[in-house]
Parts: structure tokens; sequence; C-alpha cells
């Protein structure tokens, strides 16, 4: 007998293999000595009220032999003799592009400003000594993008965009746990990332592929209205059957170029504001409706909060459960935040971006910058936080009860930012389309999680870079940009993903179009 068995268990029964088979034998009216084997297909955490429950949806075989659930193998061909497509960067999208233009037969070049991950560890370190920031190698330039410095969550709600499972797979046949396939919330962790992501791009260049680092893309040879390869920073020309531009948030200069050459880019709608720090018990205490907090068997808890102030988002933004705040800045004279998480989660900190909607229409006073208002504003609002900082790698900051009152904060509580904070009035410096909202957010959320609003907690400022203020238009049926033929905007820095994984399956969808284009792939 196969059948699948859901279960509604304790943490600690979750934990106690013997009382899972006891349960699991009762739910198939058998005695354990029957069962033959079982596997967990999904495994969730119902923390809406007191006491927590673990549910487990459960794959179970009774007086008949288990068969065990295939792990996923990737064939990747040989394709160092085929034609060849650009990828400008190495983040999710353009690395899950390369894969799959491998698996069509195509050879992808990627082309990374950054460094190589273990390369890059050695820059992201010196920021936390206050050095000066390398314009293309720190948390958000390198390879793996953005998300390698990260909490590696691989969750999204944008599963229609490609199939979710089958990017988890990858994800473990190239070395991460097999836990993310059972996972609600699957992460992979800061401590654990760059070790996939180096064994991805193995898989690359042992299929023939190229990964070339520190080659930045500076401007795109075009033929008429088609794109036919780039121009590096070192002035190499570089050709191929298209170009993947997959350069991430922050790649300001990209847009710039873009503009410059008069092909069409967008405002869009985005967020910026801070990132809040508690302690980890605390979040445990409230989220997990116990002054004990988490115990034992559950993780560090998470959150997730949202409401509107004023027609306008309010909500947390990558969420850091038993993380710490990190320097993310890009450029000089900027100050940007943001967390990361280790596979464990055993910081005794807590920290979330706490971010605002903006609307284009917002930023009157930016008009005469067009389509990049919205890059302008974010930089001068980092570059304020900058000078309110320690004009080096320094945070502003102010305990979160005090940016809620107005009042400057005297005292700070511990954080986790090792390049370090000084007391500055965010409530002032921010703007106020910005600040206000926030302040009023916080309340909303105090109300809804009793004791979040607390001396305990602080706010550093800027998260900014939680997606960029401008789009790079694509036509919906081919992905290609609606001006530039064989130019494929992809990712979060062309405006269609938020997060490894959205960011990974739109990689995988702009290569399928590539490979349709190229008659690879039949109607």
């Amino acid at each position: 007998m196969k059948k699948e068995v859901v279960l509604r268990i304790t943490p600690k029964e979750a934990y106690d293999d013997a009382k899972v088979l006891s349960l699991i034998a009762s739910a198939l009216k058998v005695k354990p000595s029957k069962v033959t084997g079982y596997y967990i297909r999904k495994r969730s955490i119902d923390a809406r009220r007191s006491p927590v429950m673990i549910q487990l949806h459960i794959m179970a075989w009774a007086n008949a032999p288990m068969i065990q659930p295939e792990k996923a193998s990737f064939d990747y061909p040989d394709v160092s003799c085929s034609p060849e497509v650009i990828i400008a960067g190495a983040g999710p999208g353009g690395l899950f592009a390369a894969l799959r233009l491998i698996e069509h037969g195509l050879k992808p070049i990627i082309l990374e400003r950054g460094k190589s991950v273990s390369d890059r560890k050695r820059d992201v370190a010196l920021l936390n000594r206050n050095q000066p920031v390398n314009p293309d190698s720190n948390y958000a330039f390198g390879e793996g993008g953005a998300g390698t410095f990260s909490d590696g969550k691989l969750y999204t709600r944008s599963t229609k965009r490609g199939d979710f499972k089958r990017f988890l797979e990858i994800l473990c046949f190239h070395g991460a746990h097999q836990d993310i396939l059972i996972d609600a919330h699957p992460h992979i962790g800061t401590d654990k990332l760059p070790g996939v992501i180096k064994n991805i791009r193995e898989t690359i260049i042992n299929a023939g592929g190229e990964v070339r680092f520190e080659t930045k893309v500076k401007d795109l040879i075009i033929d008429g209205d088609t794109v036919c390869g780039v121009v590096t920073s070192n002035d190499e020309k570089i050709f191929g059957e298209a170009v993947v531009l997959a350069t991430g948030h922050s790649a300001r200069d990209v847009y710039e170029m873009l503009h410059y050459r008069a092909i069409k880019l967008e405002a869009k709608t985005w967020a910026m504001g801070v990132r809040v720090e508690h302690p980890q018990h605390l979040i445990d205490q409230i989220q997990y409706h116990s002054p004990e907090g988490r115990g034992d068997f559950l993780p560090a808890a998470s959150y997730s909060f949202s409401c509107q102030v004023e027609s306008r988002g309010v909500y947390s933004f990558c969420m850091c459960p038993g993380g710490i705040i990190v320097p993310a800045m890009t450029g000089e004279q900027e100050m940007v935040v943001n967390g990361m998480s280790a596979s464990g989660r055993n910081s005794p900190f807590a920290n979330s971006g706490m971010v605002v909607e903006i609307h284009p229409q917002d930023l009157d006073g930016y008009k005469k910058h067009g389509d990049l208002a919205g890059l302008v504003f974010q930089k001068e609002v980092e570059q304020l936080c900058f000078v309110n900082g320690g004009k080096n790698n320094v945070a502003p900051a102010q305990g979160l009860v005090d940016f809620v009152n107005g009042k400057l904060s005297f005292d700070l509580p511990e954080t986790s930012y090792i390049p370090g904070v000084i007391s500055a009035p965010l409530h002032f410096i921010l703007p106020e389309i910005i600040s206000a909202r926030l302040r009023e957010g916080f309340k909303m959320f105090g109300k809804w999680a009793k004791g979040f609003l607390t001396d305990e907690a602080i706010v550093l400022g800027t998260e900014s870079r939680t997606s960029s203020p401008v789009r790079i238009p694509r036509d919906s049926s081919t992905l290609e940009h609606i001006q530039i033929k064989k130019l494929y905007p992809c990712g979060e820095g062309a405006g269609y993903a938020g997060g490894i994984a959205s960011s990974a399956l739109d990689g995988e969808r702009c290569a399928d179009m590539v490979a349709r284009s190229l008659g690879l792939i039949k109607d």
C-alpha cells in the first residue's frame, strides 16, 4: 500500500523519528513494523497561533516495497563549438540563462564585471573593516550577484514564470541541501550559496561555455535595429547571436549607457527605507507566542508585515532571521545596508528591510532626469546617509522607538553591523515621503505584533536597493527589447524579477526565447 499522509504535530514530535513512524502507522491503520518506508514531500510551520505546529506531507508505504524518489539529474551537452550567446552578468538570471542555453545547444559567454565568488569574499570583508568600496566587487557585484551574500531565500510567488521545482532541483544538483525541496520557505544561507554558485560555474565551463570575470560591458554593438555584440571596459569587441542583459538592480552605468544611446527605458515603482534589527529572541517570542521563544525544535522566527499608509505600501523586505546587517554600497560616498544569514541562522539578531513604495509621480522635483529620476533620488538619499554617518562605512542609526517619536537617540541598542553606527535623526534625514510613512507603518506593526516596537530595536539607513527604479522594456511575446532585436533584458536589473528564484526563472525564459529566435525551439 502506498498512501500520502498529512501529519500536524508538535515541533518536538517532528524531530522524533519513532513518533513520526507511529503516527504514520496509525494513519495507515497498520502496525509500525508494517511501514516499509516513507519520505517527506513538504514541510511547513504553522505559527499563526499557540501552540506552534509542524505540518508534514508524507508519502508512505506499508506491506509493500518503498520506492525511493529519484534525484533529478542534468546532462549538459558539449557546446564548445556551438553558436555563441553573450550574457552580461553572473547573477542568478545570467547563470540560469547560461545553463538553459547549454541545454538548447548554445554556447554562453558570461561577462561579469566583478570577481569570482572566492575573490569577492575578500572585498566584502574589507568593507566590514571600513575600507573603501570596490565599485565592481562588493555585496552587489560579482559572481552570484546580490543574492550570493544574503539569506539565500528561494521563496517566490512567480512560479507561473517557470518550473520552480526544477529550479530547486538544479540547485541541489549543484550542491544545495535536499531540504530546499521540501521546506515551504526554503533558503540556502550565505555560507553555503557560494559553493553552489562555484559548482554552477564549473558546469558551464565543463560544457564548453565561458565565464569571464572583471569584464564589464560598457556598450552595445548595434547593426540597424539588432544587437550583435558588446564592447567591454577594455574596448574589446565580443560578438554573439544575442545578448542577455542580466546586470542586476545596481548597475546604474548600464541604465545610463542605454539612456545615452536613446534606447528606451521606463521609470517604475520601487521601494526604499531603512533596515530594522531586533534581538532574535524577541522575534521568537512574538512569532511563536511564547515567553520561552523557540526552544530546541524550531528555527529562528521570521516575519512579514505590510500595510498601506497614505496610498503607498509599507512593508518588510528580505527579512533575515538569525542574521547580520552588512554594508551594501557600490560606489564612493554612498551608505547602503542589507541583510544576510548563514544557513544555521544562528546570529543573536534578526533584521529586515522596512521600505516604502515609491511611484514615479512621487518624484516631481526630479522630472528633468526623465526615466532616470528614481536613480538620481536613490543616490541622493544614499549620499545623505553617508554624510550623516561616519563618511566611511559607519551607518547613521536611531532607536526604533525614537525614530517613531521623532527623537534623536542618545543610546543606541546593540547591532550586528560590524563597521559601526552613529546616532543620527533618520526620521529627519530621510525624505518625508519615506520617513512619515515608515513611522506610521511601525506603529501599525507594533499593534499587530506586541513587543515589536521596542527600545531594544535599532534602525539603520539606508535600505535602498530593494529593486531598480528603472525598467528596461521588452516585448511580452519575444522578451526582446521593444526597440532592439536580439537584446533580452533579464531579471531584477531589467525590472522583471525580485529575488534569486524569480531572477533565475526569468533567465531561463530569456534563454528559451533566444533558442526560439534561432529556430531551436519549434512552436
